[in-house]
């Protein structure tokens, strides 16, 4: 493969940046949000990405028949890193989870229904599969769809979903036969959340419930009961939603663990050592020191040539009209996140006790980003799927190892 970027590319990236550039606002773009930063939840940030849909950024791998430019996944890749470089909101689950799916699967009605909110911004979604039997394993999930006249009635409990407070629509998947291998019982549904100013149908089964997590971003349980869903909103086949939950994390894992945040944590502790005396000698000149810093640098570029393999990966496949890569996608995101983790692990040690202290203090080591990353980049390797997840689908699909059970 071609590590290099065309002369369209750079102009592109050039253009991307220019647009940026002129609309920099720190209410839009806090690089310390982390890899939560494609969360779109002020009004501020929804303009912005509106904004890049009258430019014609979102959608740009979309077939020209839904207004889409059929265009390389490359140019998705440049647009998402840089956003995510910023700590600005991302393309994210509308563009790729959700629009990919209904562009394959999805009825007609959804694809008039979302596809043109989805490529104006018009409409921000959450994402529901964990459930608390039910974390990795999403084949697990419990939420019970019952069939009735003119649609399906919803029981359960869903967790850890993102967005569930903001967003219009719940992208969530429900079980629907319950006699069957549990890969194969399972139905995507689209579903109005109580923030939704007009929603289709009655959703005052629906709840949502705040968890704040350890860095510092809010998930949700969302909870149904006797929740009643026409069979317009149903995604696809019955009994096929694993498959499709399965193609849109591959997309997840990727889009969703960007490297631009990584690298950017990573010149912060150059920074850091280059301008840092400890007992009067320079740190830069411990060879320790720079042992270490060395390493984690190599581990960086390893990083960002494993992203550029899955974006290679995502070409071809849509070339041949074949899925998303998946051993690529979960190669990537087991390598990034778990060496994000390190070099959080690096900066805290790096930058001595002063690293303890809360994000955003002026006078601490790095103004505080690696307390804030050695937080947070914990929850990078669970949400997508768990680390273990990945080493599992390595292991099975890419070396054709037998299951452990």
């Amino acid at each position: 493969m071609n590590f290099d970027f065309s002369e369209e590319q750079q102009a592109f990236l050039k253009e991307v940046q220019a647009f940026l550039d002129a609309n920099d606002d720190p209410e839009i773009f806090d690089p310390t949000r982390e890899n939560m930063a494609q969360i779109v939840d002020t009004p501020k940030r929804r303009a912005i990405m509106k904004e890049m849909g009258r430019q014609g950024w979102l959608g740009m791998t979309w077939p020209k028949e839904y207004d889409g430019q059929e265009g390389e996944g490359v140019y998705e890749y440049l647009l998402n890193e840089e956003l995510a470089g910023r700590g600005g909101p991302q393309i994210g689950k509308g563009v790729g989870i959700i629009g990919k799916t209904l562009i394959a699967h999805g009825s007609e009605f959804l694809k008039e229904e979302f596809l043109p909110k989805i490529l104006n911004n018009e409409v921000e979604f959450a994402v529901g599969y964990s459930e608390p039997e039910a974390g990795s394993d999403a084949a697990a999930m419990k939420l019970k769809a019952t069939e009735v006249k003119g649609g399906w009635v919803l029981n359960g409990q869903k967790t850890w979903t993102t967005s569930a407070h903001f967003a219009e629509w719940y992208w969530v998947g429900a079980r629907t036969d319950p006699d069957v291998p549990k890969w194969n019982g399972i139905t995507l549904f689209l579903v109005p959340l109580p923030t939704h100013p007009d929603p289709p149908f009655d959703i005052s089964g629906v709840t949502v419930q705040g968890i704040w997590t350890m860095g510092d971003e809010r998930t949700n349980d969302v909870f149904f009961d006797d929740v009643f869903v026409p069979d317009e909103y149903v995604v696809g086949d019955l009994n096929k939603g694993f498959q499709y939950i399965s193609q849109a994390l591959d997309l997840e894992r990727f889009t969703m663990f960007t490297y631009s945040p990584v690298k950017q944590r990573l010149d912060l502790l150059v920074d850091h050592i280059r301008s840092t005396e400890r007992d009067g000698v320079p740190l830069k000149d411990d060879p320790l020191v720079r042992a270490r810093v060395a390493h984690l640098a190599a581990e960086a570029e390893m990083a960002r040539v494993m992203g550029l393999n899955v974006v290679d990966a995502t070409v071809k496949s849509e070339a041949s009209g074949g899925p998303p890569p998946t051993i690529e996608a979960s190669e990537y995101k087991l390598y990034t996140t778990e060496f994000s983790k390190r070099l959080a692990n690096a900066s805290m040690d790096l930058g001595g006790p002063g690293t303890q202290l809360r994000v955003k203090t002026e006078d601490a080591p790095m103004e505080g980003r690696a307390e804030s990353t050695y937080r947070y980049t914990v929850l990078d390797t669970i949400g997508g799927g768990t680390s273990e997840v990945q080493k599992n689908i390595i292991s099975r699909r890419g070396l054709g190892l037998p299951k452990a059970f």
